[in-house]
């Protein structure tokens, strides 16, 4: 895969009227002839391209501060194409009424958001999938804080890592919250607490970092508000301010072909859930109904399900959940049996992600110990086989703060010292990413569904901690099985070409001879056990 050496240097900004064959958007600029007070308000601007074989989008504008306004726009097929603008106001010479052209060549890079399409959901509804159904395994990290805080050279290298190490996405925040009130100059994402100013200088310091997450080939994962805390906006702003400030992000970043997370960290159920709903429909809406390719999720607080609520909602495309930071028997009986493991089936069907397991490195809520790498992969493991396989995310207590050095993330003493990014990148959880990408490369993950009933016998039943995971592929496919503690495998049906995967180093060992239905791991430690039924 080739990249650009540095996508966050100053000639890789687009200008008026230029279309960037890298990233495949094309960007205009245009000029009122006045200022108006509160231009997210009194106006709107839209632009009508025209493609080949009667292809059209309709794409929001945003404004840039000032007079200017911008548009960017990512051709679903190759051509020559035209635009007009149409703006609220009909007098608004230099926005209303304007036009111009410009060539789309075929794409001849290898970045897969362009090379496959934007991501979706799968025709059965149970994983993501590119829009030419090249399916897209979600391997997200967590660097809430990156695109707010890294200098640009930091942020491509940490990208660069993140690529080799097998990651897909890359999940951060896009406004300012509690853990970055404000940004290095003293600026918000936008002024006041109700009929908000939105602050363009905010944003243009963020684009070409959220460039170049897709510069890397990586899918770019923003959370459009984050929803905690009353320090946070999605907790504080009214719908009608949700809409205003989600509407700004998506017009202006719909071109990199992300994947939203429309609110962090927030509780969307009853009550709450109205707000969102309200949110999600104002904002996605359109493209819902215009049959655009679309990914939306909602990032809930921890060990908590919104599905009842929201999954009705044709804008929310996949679940999302946290299984969080907590390790008594409750919280791993959540993820293990909870409605991640539950609700899977429920019409209508959509992928499940686990969001926010363990990150490495940060303190467990109950125990107050550090999780290790083996945690990450314990619950990472557990997601990917108690739901129907879509994707799992990771986090390191270093990244997602962006600690420049070590020390307690903003506003988040509970969690204990964080360690710096650069000390972070590489560490064994992270690392061993790249044996997990490998073993589900090598399935036909998604047709993977759980098989919990081919286990004759269930250690975590007395102990969680000894929750063993079973999943097959559909129609009598191969058989996956983690453990993670050493316990041996009891199932219902004999394997063949049985093998372990050592999750720690990505090395396969055979698992005996012949047919059998009980397997012992090399070692007390977590294994994954890979098997055929016989004449499958």
């Amino acid at each position: 895969m080739t990249h650009p050496s540095n996508p966050l240097s100053p000639e890789r900004s687009i200008t008026i009227n230029t279309f960037d064959p890298t990233l495949y958007i094309f960007e205009a600029a245009f000029a009122g002839e006045r200022e108006y007070a509160d231009p997210i308000r009194n106006l709107t601007l839209t632009v009508d391209f025209a493609g080949p074989a009667d292809a059209h989008r309709r794409v929001d504008a945003f404004w840039d501060g000032g007079r200017t306004w911008r548009v960017r726009f990512s051709p679903p097929v190759s051509g020559e194409w035209r635009y007009t603008t149409s703006c609220s106001d009909p007098s608004a010479a230099g926005l209303h009424g304007q036009s111009g052209s410009f060539t789309a060549m075929p794409y001849a890079g290898d970045l897969p958001l362009l090379r496959h399409g934007p991501v979706s959901t799968s025709a059965d509804g149970h994983s993501l999938a590119h829009a030419d159904g090249t399916p897209f395994f979600w391997l997200g990290d967590t660097a809430w804080n990156g695109v707010l805080k890294a200098q640009p050279a930091d942020w491509d290298q940490y990208l660069e890592t993140r690529r080799e190490q097998g990651f897909t996405a890359i999940q951060a925040v896009i406004t300012h919250w509690r853990s970055f009130p404000e940004d290095a100059v003293g600026e918000k994402a936008f002024d006041g607490l109700e009929s908000i100013q939105i602050n363009p200088a905010f944003y243009q310091r963020l684009d070409a970092k959220v460039a170049a997450i897709a510069a890397h080939g990586l899918a770019p994962s923003p959370v459009l508000i984050w929803a905690c805390t009353p320090k946070d906006p999605g907790h504080y702003l009214s719908a009608e301010d949700c809409i205003v400030l989600a509407r700004y992000e998506v017009a202006r970043y719909a071109a990199y072909r992300p994947l939203w997370i429309l609110g962090g960290d927030g509780e969307y159920r009853g009550e709450s859930a109205q707000k969102w709903i309200e949110t999600g429909r104002a904002v996605f809406g359109a493209v819902i109904d215009a049959d655009h390719s679309l990914a939306v999720t909602m990032h809930p607080q921890g060990i908590n399900w919104p599905g009842d609520d929201l999954r009705d909602e044709k804008w929310l495309t996949f679940h999302s959940y946290q299984s969080g930071h907590g390790d008594n028997d409750d919280h791993l009986r959540w993820l293990q049996h909870g409605p991640p493991a539950t609700d899977w089936a429920i019409e209508p069907v959509k992928p499940i992600i686990n969001q926010e397991p363990n990150y490495e490195h940060h303190l467990s809520y109950h125990s107050r110990l550090l999780f290790t790498a083996f945690h990450v992969r314990r619950a990472c493991y557990w997601s990917l086989l108690v739901s129907p396989t879509a994707g799992v995310t990771y986090g390191h207590h270093g990244i997602w703060p962006w600690m420049e050095e070590s020390g307690v993330p903003a506003d988040h003493a509970y969690t204990g010292e964080s360690p710096s990014w650069r000390e972070s990148l590489h560490a064994e959880g992270a690392e061993q990413i790249r044996h997990l990408r490998t073993l589900f490369d090598a399935l036909n993950w998604p047709k993977l569904r759980p098989a919990q009933d081919l286990l004759v016998e269930q250690p975590g039943d007395a102990n969680p901690n000894h929750f063993i995971a079973a999943a097959r592929e559909e129609e009598g496919g191969p058989v996956v099985v983690y453990t993670p503690a050493g316990d041996p495998i009891r199932l219902s049906i004999s394997l063949v070409n049985a093998r372990w995967f050592d999750p720690r180093t990505g090395v396969w060992q055979a698992a005996g001879a012949g047919a059998g239905a009980e397997f012992a791991p090399p070692d007390n430690g977590d294994w994954l056990l890979l098997g055929e039924k016989p004449g499958a």
